[in-house]
């Protein structure tokens, strides 16, 4: 709940931050006016709040209306963009709009949305089974290693940006692999220790970064997927005759079945609310004991290693977790999460920067593409998987798990399952 409380009201005070040398975020923009004589004078601004309970509705009219607009708009479809990326930022643009033309202010309460991350995280870490660790062998080594050659290369280029703009390099690991890579959670949390080493709206350029990523590794994931498939006349299952949608499906009820039953039964359901509730519990009560200590680590870090760790005590207590349930879980909460972090983009707060922002997002964007394209797609062996993994991987750079996630399920959804 402290994490929460602290994401929300820092993702509000957006609004009036200033950051010395670039220039973000100039609250005159937004709350200043000049009269005929040339005297500032106040705005009168209207503030309107979005309970948590109006937020969570909202979002899922939200994710419904991407899905519409997707399998309505051809080039939607065809690009594989997902769905909360395309509701999110059709609602963003509309509460812009009232703001410039009403002159209303529309904040959401975004608590519901800040546990539905831990939520997301925690499904990632019940599904971190060690003995499937071990199963990827020399592909998952080969993909750390890369993701690790990455995240230096984004680090140098965002620094080099900085430097490039007139900025402190500090600001420079926060428009690279701190916020991009590493998401709202590791940008506030790196960026507090950025704040209280000197440098002055760090988290507030965190925040920034990390959520305009979130759209930038949803926009460019789903196209990099399409123009490999297409380059190299690569097929996924569904292509096949014996994984067509209808046998997918069977085969899924079938495994659903053999999992000590299915997703649906209340049993299951109940057993899948304690053990994500026990993982966000005790992930909160372990972040706490380590900031106590002088370790500061994301929320949803801790809360995800409590996962892995109930998943693989049950595995040697051969007691049984539903993974249907869990899954199902996981994609509910990681649907909603981006719904609601795209919906609620301030986007006037970084009016007086977006050129900057911009700038440094289409080239961060362009080195995503290249090193997606050219090296990931290379080393993971030029076949679908490789593909469906390019893409996620353009969803992780800039957006984080969530958003590679996202991309994998709208590439998979459409050619059939990668392993």
């Amino acid at each position: 709940v402290h994490r929460a409380r602290l994401l929300t009201g820092q993702l509000r005070g957006l609004r009036s931050s200033l950051i010395p040398g670039l220039g973000l975020f100039n609250p005159n923009i937004i709350t200043q006016s000049t009269d005929k004589k040339g005297a500032t004078m106040p705005e009168t601004i209207s503030q309107f709040s979005v309970e948590p309970v109006e937020v969570l509705v909202l979002s899922i009219l939200v994710l419904y209306l991407g899905m519409f607009l997707n399998d309505k708009i051809r080039f939607l479809g065809d690009n594989y963009i997902p769905p909360a990326v395309t509701g999110g930022l059709i609602c963003s643009g509309i509460v812009t709009l009232i703001y410039f033309v009403a002159r209303a202010q529309i904040n959401f309460d975004m608590q519901v949305r800040d546990v539905l991350l831990l939520v997301f995280f925690s499904t990632v870490g019940l599904s971190a089974k060690l003995r499937t660790l071990g199963a990827g062998g020399k592909a998952l080594g080969l993909l750390v290693g890369v993701a690790a050659v990455f995240l230096v290369i984004q680090d140098i280029t965002g620094i080099g940006l900085a430097m490039l703009l007139g900025a402190h390099p500090g600001y420079g690991l926060l428009a690279g692999s701190v916020s991009f890579a590493g998401g709202h959670g590791t940008a506030i949390a790196w960026g507090a220790q950025a704040d209280a080493a000197g440098l002055k709206g760090a988290s507030e350029v965190g925040i920034a970064f990390a959520t305009f990523g979130l759209v930038a590794g949803g926009l460019i994931g789903g196209p990099i997927a399409k123009r490999l498939v297409a380059k190299y006349r690569l097929q996924g299952p569904a292509a096949d005759t014996d994984s067509t949608p209808n046998n997918q499906q069977a085969a899924s009820s079938a495994d659903a079945s053999e999992d000590h039953g299915s997703a649906g039964e209340l049993k299951q359901i109940l057993a899948g609310v304690l053990i994500l509730a026990l993982c966000v519990q005790f992930g909160h009560a372990v972040n706490r004991y380590l900031f106590a200590e002088g370790v500061v680590l994301p929320g949803f870090l801790t809360s995800m290693l409590v996962g892995i760790l109930i998943t693989n005590a049950a595995d040697l207590l051969n007691w049984r977790i539903n993974k249907v349930t869990v899954d199902k879980f996981g994609e509910v909460a990681l649907n909603l999460f981006l719904s609601m972090s795209l919906m609620s983009m301030q986007l006037w707060t970084v009016a007086g920067a977006f050129g900057k922002i911009t700038f440094v997002l289409i080239i961060q964007m362009l080195v995503m593409t290249i090193f997606a394209i050219y090296i990931v797609f290379w080393v993971m062996g030029r076949d679908y998987d490789a593909a469906v993994i390019a893409s996620g991987f353009a969803g992780l750079g800039l957006g984080a798990t969530p958003v590679a996630i996202a991309n994998m399920s709208s590439v998979t959804s459409r050619f059939g399952p990668s392993p």
